[in-house]
């Protein structure tokens, strides 16, 4: 085993220990920990924390160096800095240009460029880092398109062989059929997860080959390599030993709006080469837990999945990935611009494991105009915690990039990725400007029974059903006052107030923790004191979560 397979294992083991989540259950909630508060003036705090900086030092470089300027002590600063530096040495030397591009975006954001530019200039690095993706050469003059049929033979049939499927004693071939489309001379292509997710799932324990078919040649397989993946975003990244008959260039789904026309080209029902037109229906629809996406009302069909969405210039601006039967008009595509965001992180290979800050919040404006990010909620261990930012503050940009929205940090969250420092620059209580560096943790595939598992009730039941609570028993644990609800929430629907008496009954949750159902016996304000029993189920996540 080489180094870099070593120290890439003992992360693995590290971050599998400490990301273990306890088993659920509607009574083990009274045991969750308090709001945890940072105390390093305090001396064994201090040697407590300095020593777990010791031991991350080699196995997580930058939450190290991000830990020790949290505690301020410039002797392990300096030791976790020059870790750093050498981390991207190595990284350097392994010719791993994305651990190297992260690392050394973390040296600089916490105040060291000058030691990250011992190692590489920030010019070589991004020549390095970006040279190779694939999507990012082609510029539009390098493909003019002549007509249509030149989108057609870009685009190709996915074909997932899943061996025989056994049904009623006969013998059925198992397939998923979809679609992608050609980005580089090199045979890169783009398609979505879900084809291809009975492939790179590990709890698959069945055959599984991926191939393409391109347009006009219906009898050859060709034999595909899943390079990259992102459930998330439902995009992955393949690659064929195949000169391309046209490579499509990105354009930018940001010009578009609502009434411009777009066509869909894919393989519906296996029915390959097929062209369809319509038009953009509507820019934002919250479909996505970390994005919005287009609504197109051009005809898409199962097996159109993963095919370009293309404007009348030939450019792709979005990805399909998604049709309601029985409401042909009603289609969905993804936005080419997280297609950009994500290629340089899927070109590196293996799943994209999106980064997150640990917080739940809403767009805060001003005279209705957007303003920054309001942090309404996040789990104590959280970085903001750590950092000392509070609920109500305002975050207003993340390393320079601006962040007038929700929609905007998980824009650029979705450029980075787990353990990575960044700075932040926020507006406090009393909306003064001040800085600090966060770093980013993997996002847990349930956010919200996260924040469950590792906070009190009182404080998650914020982000999970839009209420804070405070305890109003002594004898009864269960017991609370609402002491705020947020508006659209699920208990603001619920009809639940201010100065509501409530009694937390029983917690449940489905399979995969992506929901969870809660019994309420509540005395509602707005409905005369009167009593009453309710059951109120909560999504767990979405794109409040960030």
């Amino acid at each position: 085993m080489n180094n870099k397979n070593i120290f890439k294992f003992a992360v693995i083991l590290f971050t599998a220990a400490s990301l273990c989540l306890l088993s659920c259950n509607s009574t083990s909630q009274e045991s969750k920990r308090e709001q945890i508060t940072f105390d390093y003036t305090q001396e064994d705090a201090r040697k407590a924390e300095i020593d777990r900086i010791k031991k991350l030092m080699s196995v997580k470089p930058a939450e190290a160096l991000w830990r020790a300027k949290l505690v301020n002590d410039e002797t392990i600063i300096d030791i976790t800095s020059k870790a750093l530096r050498d981390f991207c040495i190595a990284s350097l030397d392994q010719k791993d240009y994305q651990e190297l591009y992260f690392a050394y975006s973390s040296l600089c954001a916490a105040g060291y460029e000058q030691l990250a530019n011992e190692v590489i200039s920030k010019a070589e690095l991004e020549g390095l880092y970006f040279k190779q993706i694939p999507g990012y050469g082609i510029k539009k003059s390098e493909v003019p398109l002549k007509n249509i049929s030149q989108c057609i033979a870009g685009t190709v049939t996915v074909w997932v062989d899943l061996g025989i499927k056994v049904h009623g004693g006969m013998g059925y071939a198992d397939r998923v059929i979809g679609s992608g489309f050609f980005i580089d001379e090199r045979g890169y292509l783009i398609t979505n997860h879900h084809v291809i997710a009975d492939v790179v799932d590990p709890k698959y324990e069945g055959y599984g080959k991926v191939y393409i078919k391109l347009a006009g040649d219906e009898e050859n397989r060709i034999p595909a390599k899943i390079i990259g993946w992102d459930k998330t975003h439902d995009l992955a990244l393949l690659k064929t030993e195949v000169k391309p008959p046209y490579v499509f260039s990105l354009g930018s789904s940001s010009d578009l709006k609502s009434g411009d026309r777009v066509y869909a080209i894919g393989s519906p029902l296996g029915l390959e080469s097929t062209l369809t037109s319509g038009v953009v229906s509507s820019t934002n629809r919250k479909i996505f837990t970390t994005g919005s996406v287009l609504q197109i009302d051009a005809s898409v069909n199962s097996g159109n999945s993963g095919g370009p969405c293309i404007d009348s210039n030939g450019n792709v601006q979005a990805v399909v990935f998604a049709g309601i039967p029985r409401y042909q008009g009603l289609n969905f595509a993804i936005p080419v611009e997280y297609l950009k965001q994500e290629l340089p992180i899927l070109y590196y290979g293996g799943l994209r494991n999106a980064a997150w800050l640990g917080g739940y919040g809403k767009t805060y404006k001003v005279s209705n105009r957007q303003a920054g990010l309001e942090v309404q909620y996040f789990v104590p261990s959280s970085a903001f915690a750590r950092a000392g930012i509070k609920s109500g503050d305002i975050i207003t940009s993340i390393d320079g990039k601006v962040v007038n929205s929700l929609e905007d940090i998980q824009n650029i969250l979705r450029t980075y990725v787990p353990e990575t420092i960044v700075q932040c620059s926020y507006l406090d209580s009393e909306k003064q400007k001040r800085n600090c560096l966060l770093y980013l943790t993997e996002r847990p595939a349930s956010p919200g029974y996260y924040f469950y598992q590792n906070d009190t009730i009182q404080n998650s039941f914020l982000a999970l059903y839009g209420i804070s609570l405070v305890p109003s028993s002594t004898s009864n644990s269960r017991t609370y006052l609402i002491t705020k609800v947020l508006n659209g929430s699920v208990a603001d629907e619920a009809g639940f107030s201010e100065n509501d008496p409530v009694t937390i009954g029983k917690i449940q949750f489905n399979d995969d923790k992506s929901q969870m159902y809660t019994e309420f016996a509540v005395k509602r304000r707005k409905k005369g004191y009167l009593d009453v029993s309710i059951g109120l189920p909560s999504n767990l996540d979405g794109p409040n979560y960030f």
